[in-house]
């Protein structure tokens, strides 16, 4: 089985899971979403996130997303899959938003390794840009042309 492993400093990885499930409802089950919650440490994130593992196997897989690359829940988590013996085939991509979630979970059974990577970073990267709000004024300027 292929998982979907989100990480992150405090809620958001639960939040993007929460939010991802409105997209993505289907592919829930192995979605999992461990937080370095404030006031916790690392120590206690590695737990919470063997915890968070248990029932995975080496016979599985994961694609990891983590809000910071080399950030503290990013490196925890990782020495906690080479543990499990998980790491050897895992995909792991940093600066996760919404696009890049669902991108992943719709695509972790169809694509690997760098195919997957092909497939999410551009999501990722496309959903950054600035929204631009015209005024009236704009729109009657581009009428007088």
């Amino acid at each position: 089985m292929k998982y979907l492993i989100l990480v992150s400093h405090g809620g958001f990885a639960a939040g993007l899971k929460t939010s991802l499930a409105m997209f993505a409802a289907d592919k829930m089950d192995h979605v999992i979403a461990v937080g370095l919650e404030n006031g916790k440490t690392v120590d206690d994130f590695a737990q919470d996130f063997r915890q968070a593992i248990s029932g995975l196997t080496e016979n599985d897989s994961v694609v990891v997303l983590a809000d910071i690359i080399g950030g503290s829940p990013l490196t925890t988590a990782l020495g906690v899959l080479e543990e499990k013996a998980l790491l050897h085939t895992a995909v792991v991509l940093g600066g996760m938003n919404l696009p890049m979630a669902i991108t992943s979970a719709v695509m972790k059974d169809l694509l690997e390794g760098p195919d997957l990577v092909a497939a999410v970073l551009p999501e990722a990267q496309a959903a950054l840009q600035e929204f631009s709000v015209l005024s009236a004024d704009d729109d009657a300027e581009d009428d007088d042309i």
